[in-house]
């Protein structure tokens, strides 16, 4: 199969056609991007992000040029992205005694993060309320009002083997009820 008539293919959506130009040029691409960051896991996200995305938008493809330089294009635009997200995600601090510049990691959730953690919470949340009251009061002690074994027993006015013990106990049957979804 040729290249050309491999893209007239894969624009009509035939599988064999994407599988014969991933073969054909997976190196070259890989190879740009082990060049550019030196650091092989992250030149084959880039490589799967960018046939991906090629394999996307293969419709947009102007076969005027040559594959190849559009496939290392899109490829050099998603580090170029990628870059920019970490340089955003760095905050610089300039020390006023010594003019020293800190670069500070910017760890705070992102909009996404925050959106798919709520999700997460509020699964969570119903899948405790599964659980017979007491199972629901401890693991709230435990891990949401982050008592201790002698706090939890105190409130419980039970002792800290109980404790622990239903607390281990509501962990298996949470988990349980999670496996089951």
């Amino acid at each position: 199969m040729e290249i050309i008539e491999a893209i007239k293919r894969a624009k009509q959506n035939d599988q064999k056609a994407f599988n014969f130009l991933l073969d054909t040029y997976w190196d070259d691409v890989y190879g740009f991007q082990l060049k550019r960051i030196q650091n092989e896991n992250d030149a084959e996200d880039i490589t799967i992000q960018t046939f991906s995305k090629a394999f996307d938008k293969i419709d947009t493809f102007d076969e005027n040029y040559k594959f190849k330089t559009w496939l290392i294009t899109i490829s050099k635009n998603i580090h170029i992205d990628l870059l920019r997200k970490a340089k955003n995600s760095i905050s610089q601090i300039i020390s006023n005694d010594d003019k020293t510049v800190y670069q500070i990691l910017d760890e705070s959730p992102t909009p996404e993060d925050i959106i798919i953690t709520e999700q997460h919470l509020a699964k969570l949340l119903r899948d405790i309320k599964k659980l017979k009251p007491h199972y629901q009061e401890i693991i709230n002690l435990r891990y949401f009002q982050e008592l201790s074994y002698k706090e939890i027993s105190v409130e419980l006015n039970e002792p800290i083997s109980n404790v622990k013990v239903k607390l281990l106990r509501a962990k298996k049957l949470l988990s349980e009820i999670i496996q089951k979804n």
